[in-house]
């Protein structure tokens, strides 16, 4: 009986493309034989870069669904049943299972990843420390790991069944800022960004290249969330051309300051109008107008907050951070005549 890929990476039979990478990278990460030193972890791991190979490519997924392992295996001649004639889209290819395959799990792993592997210098004889609290979910997020700046250069290894690594020297990761406003970073945007790198041929000779990145900016994000393109810098023989990372940047808004989740907005009442609590509007990040009646003893800092009128949480789809009203008393130039008023007024 065929092995099972599904699984192997513990997926439904109708999951999704991205259902099926977080599925493979928690399956990898778990396997790695830089981690994992249990019998048997080496195999799974091939397992693992076997299963993905198949699920992750349509055609080849296509032929497993209908035929299953011997399906694959028959490649373009006959298979189960009079099955022939290879993909569905005409395409042919050759798949090889067990020791000596043609799958080489380590590059799947760095092409998943966009690295070897993502340790980290132990600063102890030079070993590594695997990188346990990885999110696999965040930005960074946000479907391009930031992995690039614990790559170990010149690291050699060999593995059961013909798998053989080398790793070249990675170059270091390019950084640049990306300044969004508020409202970029409220709506979601995506950003065309124009890049050119210098590109090695095999004849030596160095040509420019452009090149245009796409990052697409997700409701809430926060400044200081990194953006990582694998591989996008200078391309020399040789060498692992750098990670280039954006870091978000955010630009000062007229209104509105920044707190997590929620927006402030400073609101400056004349000292009759915090005394007899008159109503106002305060703008909103959509560009609305609410009114707002004060509420309370009015003091100089005092911060009131409306629900749901702040940031998108990028963790929970839906929900929504409080716009907090902080009141600023401004108190007015008085006349001696004035003064005296206000202190029959005023209880003491």
């Amino acid at each position: 009986m065929g092995k099972d890929f599904y699984a192997t990476l513990g997926v439904s039979k109708n999951c999704t493309e991205d259902e099926l990478k977080k599925a493979y990278r928690k399956q990898a990460l778990k396997y790695h034989p830089d981690k994992n030193k249990a019998a048997g972890a080496e195999a799974k791991f091939k397992e693992i870069a076997e299963a993905y190979d198949v699920l992750s490519d349509k055609d080849k997924r296509a032929i497993y669904d209908q035929y299953g392992e011997e399906g694959l295996k028959a490649g373009a001649g006959a298979g189960p049943s009079g099955f022939s004639g290879g993909f569905p889209s005409g395409q042919t290819f050759t798949f090889t299972s067990g020791p000596g395959g043609g799958i080489d799990p380590f590059e799947m792993f760095r092409n998943v990843f966009g690295s070897d592997d993502p340790f980290r210098p132990s600063g102890r004889g030079g070993g590594f420390s695997f990188m346990n609290d990885m999110d696999l979910d965040s930005p960074g997020a946000f479907g391009f790991p930031d992995l690039g700046s614990s790559r170990s250069a010149g690291r050699r290894g060999s593995f059961p069944g013909g798998l053989n690594r080398t790793q070249q020297k990675a170059d270091d990761p390019i950084h640049h800022e990306i300044k969004l406003t508020l409202e970029d970073l409220y709506n979601g945007v995506t950003k065309n960004i124009k890049i050119t790198r210098k590109v090695q041929q095999p004849t030596g000779q160095i040509k420019t290249e452009e090149k245009r990145l796409n990052i697409v900016v997700k409701p809430g994000w926060k400044e200081g969330t990194k953006i990582t393109f694998n591989r996008e810098g200078d391309s020399y023989v040789g060498r692992i051309p750098a990670d280039i990372i954006f870091t978000v940047k955010e630009k000062p808004h007229e209104h509105f300051k920044r707190e997590g989740n929620n927006l402030v907005y400073t609101a400056r009442l004349g000292l009759r109008e915090a005394l007899t609590q008159t109503r106002f509007t305060v703008p909103t990040i959509t560009g609305t107008q609410i009114q707002i009646q004060p509420s309370g003893d009015l003091q100089p800092g005092t911060r009131q907050p409306l629900a749901g009128q702040g940031m998108p949480i990028t963790k929970q789809p839906g929900s929504r951070g409080d716009l907090i009203i902080q009141y600023e008393i401004v108190i007015p130039r008085l006349t001696e005549s004035q003064k005296q008023t206000l202190i029959d007024i005023l209880p003491k």
